[in-house]
């Protein structure tokens, strides 16, 4: 499969309302047809803290837009199942940020937590959410320690880090690359990556990564990593770093004459490593958690969204079509809620969708943390801009 890409060009901007067309639409999809009628007064309120600015915001901005045109789409045209109020709130990507934000939704009346963006963020609405008994649903890159039964009021739609790592050394097995090296950001998202590649090397018996080394978050200073790794002589580079940073280190290390693979896991964003990278991205692999947005003749969840956002000011992204995703899996949590729904009750419908069709792709909310059924695919990008699986 090969696609066009462009880049992400729009920011705040992008959170735009669905035109008719894609409305009308939408209100024949399956969420919408199958619910339970509408009842006046029938609201979930959905707190969303994300990177509206500072690193990682083209992420956060385009998940949280991606969200947005399904909720105003739902709200707007359904008939069935409870409204959505979606707040949104800014963290700049801090932790303790979000930690803030999540107490302020919450107190202000937040039903459920929904969608951050980054592992510090994540993790700090989780445990503010488990606090206060309330939900915590589909972070984006959430480590691998919320899947476990001390965090039952977490909920994912993505896979797990662990699923990711797993594909990319599985890939490098198949290729006999054995000497691997780990270049992460040196914070909680960073840290996560590293052990999932490491438990991921123990499970398929290759070596532990010949070389690891951590790196500012968002830094291009990048020279002592480079000289590290390029000694090691390694046969593959997995990088988990935002597209600054990893778009620094793709170039300096190509000075050393690195001519071998470039793997990242999917929080890189493809459309923020086109733009830093621009023809320089060509033959690095990049790990994606959802179908791709270009593939509308076979996903139905693609069409959906692809004739949503061609209502809107938005462009298509596999940031996007995941926030679509998310808040089309909450929509129909909520509705199996029922009318006036406690968070007790939001959770128990959660806990009951391990194998929710969103429309040609399945959603398990309460995964183990390897999920065969899920597939991870590995995707690399042209000079020209064109993905290819």
């Amino acid at each position: 499969m090969q696609a066009t890409r462009r880049g992400f060009a729009r920011t705040a901007a992008a959170i735009g309302l669905l035109g008719a067309t894609g409305a009308a639409a939408l209100i024949g999809t399956t969420s919408f047809a199958q619910a339970a009628r509408r009842v006046p007064g029938w609201k979930i309120i959905v707190g969303q803290s994300i990177p509206m600015t500072g690193a990682a915001n083209e992420i956060g901005m385009a998940f949280a837009a991606g969200a947005k045109l399904y909720v105003d789409a739902w709200n707007e045209h359904g008939t069935t199942g409870p409204t959505l109020e979606l707040r949104q709130l800014d963290d700049g990507y801090d932790g303790e940020r979000a930690k803030a934000n999540s107490t302020k939704l919450l107190g202000n009346g937040a039903d459920v937590l929904f969608g951050y963006v980054g592992t510090a963020s994540s993790m700090a609405g989780a445990q503010v959410a488990q606090q206060q008994g309330a939900a915590f649903f589909a972070p984006f890159a959430a480590p691998d320690l919320l899947r476990d039964k001390a965090h039952a009021n977490v909920f994912h739609v993505r896979p797990s880090m662990a699923d990711e790592a797993f594909a990319m050394l599985r890939h490098c097995g198949i290729l006999g690359q054995k000497r691997i090296a780990v270049v992460a950001d040196d914070d909680a998202m960073g840290r996560a990556a590293l052990r999932a590649v490491e438990d991921a090397a123990v499970e398929l018996k290759l070596p532990p990564p010949v070389a690891t080394v951590f790196v500012k978050p968002g830094s291009t200073q990048v020279a002592a990593a480079v000289a590290v790794i390029a000694k090691a002589e390694p046969q593959t580079i997995i990088q988990a770093s935002l597209s600054s940073t990893t778009a620094a280190f793709v170039r300096e290390m190509r000075k050393t004459g690195y001519g071998s693979a470039f793997m990242t896991f999917s929080v890189v964003g493809i459309d923020p490593l086109y733009t830093a990278l621009g023809k320089e991205i060509r033959g690095v692999i990049i790990s994606q958690v959802v179908p791709s947005p270009r593939s509308s003749a076979t996903v139905a969840i693609v069409k959906e969204y692809l004739v949503a956002v061609g209502d809107s000011d938005q462009i298509a992204s596999y940031e996007g079509l995941e926030g679509f995703i998310a808040a089309k899996a909450l929509a129909e949590a909520a509705r199996r809620a029922g009318p006036s729904p406690t968070r007790v009750a939001l959770q128990k419908a959660m806990t009951g969708m391990t194998d929710y069709d969103v429309g040609g792709f399945r959603v398990n909310l309460r995964p183990p943390l390897h999920d065969a059924a899920r597939a991870v695919d590995l995707v690399y990008i042209t000079a020209e801009g064109r993905v290819l699986r």
